[in-house]
């Protein structure tokens, strides 16, 4: 903490200097006096935290008030929580972790049980997402007549959102009962997750108009006042890397192809991150490829349960909870891993 607090004297230096706010950095370290400003503030909530339950230890004694122990009980689950998230927050390391994030779930080969295998994963996420007060806006929905999604994405704003959620690139493969087969078969399914960072409005990525291919259809989402029975809805397709990406719930279509042109531009910065690291691991020896054989991890609810992270070895037989949004012991085993 003692390094936040420096950190905060310098900023606070910078942005009392003549004629700081008329430079060009001037939003930029704002916005760093700002992030470390609530870091510090939370570190010193954390440290009274901990001296009131220190207190409240010594209080209890032999633990004779019911009272007291319960309500140090619940404080010290909290405590544990809120150390947990801090512990998630500090294994941060890139540059755009503490961006928002864009999230898209697409369905596997499959069919209805893919289809049905993505809806899951996309109400996981946003269950995932309010639990931790994230706010989420849908850009674009592909559902199914018959059951499930064909694609999904998602825009969740938050602090950190795309640091955590990266951790969900990749395969999820799920293992169950169909509910489509008459036989009552076991199915495997699988669905990919994508996730970018919601870049800030000063990162620069080249785009040029002659590489891309710009679609109007109709609206076909899940519903709201935003989808229309007019062309609103935009695809843009980048021609050179055969990226898509399609936004229909904004009020307009200039308002959906500013926000799919946005999204584009996360995704080719996605993109550009995984090269590197695909040249990083041919350097290092690593032969590892993104097809439906190298799932990143699996669901299993036949015939046992079980979640189990394929990088990490993480793993639970809650299932359901994981399925409920409780996906932060798997985002905190992979930071580590990743790390």
């Amino acid at each position: 903490m003692p390094s936040i607090r420096k950190d905060c004297e310098e900023l606070r230096a910078k942005t009392a200097a003549p004629g700081f706010w008329s430079g060009a950095d001037a939003q930029k370290i704002s916005a760093q006096l700002s992030r470390h400003e609530a870091d510090l503030a939370r570190w010193e909530k954390i440290e009274r935290e901990f001296a009131d339950l220190q207190t409240m230890a010594e209080l209890l004694g032999d633990g004779e008030d019911a009272e007291l122990l319960q309500e140090f009980g619940e404080r010290s689950a909290a405590f544990r929580r809120q150390i947990e998230d801090e512990q998630m927050a500090l294994l941060l390391s890139g540059p755009y972790d503490h961006c928002s994030a864009i999230l898209s779930v697409h369905a596997g080969s499959g069919g209805l049980d893919s289809q049905d295998w993505a809806e899951m994963l996309y109400r996981m996420y946003l269950r995932w997402c309010e639990e931790r007060r994230f706010k989420t806006k849908l850009l674009d929905y592909q559902h199914d007549e018959e059951a499930g999604i064909k694609s999904a994405t998602l825009l969740i704003q938050g602090e950190t959102a795309y640091g955590y959620l990266r951790s969900e690139i990749g395969v999820h493969r799920l293992v169950r009962i169909s509910p489509f087969d008459t036989n009552k078969r076991r199915h495997t399914s699988f669905a990919s997750v994508d996730v970018s960072p919601q870049l800030p409005d000063d990162v620069d990525v080249a785009i040029a108009p002659e590489d891309l291919r710009i679609d109007t259809y109709r609206s076909s989402g899940a519903g709201g006042q935003h989808v229309n029975m007019t062309d609103s809805a935009v695809r843009v397709t980048h021609l050179p890397t055969g990226i898509v990406v399609s936004c229909q719930n904004e009020r307009s279509q200039h308002m959906n192809k500013a926000t799919a042109m946005s999204v584009l531009k996360s995704k080719l910065y996605q993109r550009e991150l995984e090269q590197r690291q695909a040249e990083m691991n041919a350097l290092a020896g690593e032969k590892k490829e993104s097809t439906w054989g190298s799932q990143i991890r699996s669901y299993v609810l036949q015939p046992y349960t079980l979640v189990k992270d394929h990088r990490t070895g993480e793993e639970t037989g809650n299932v359901g909870g994981v399925l409920d949004g409780g996906l932060d012991p798997f985002i905190l085993a992979y930071l580590r891993w990743a790390r």
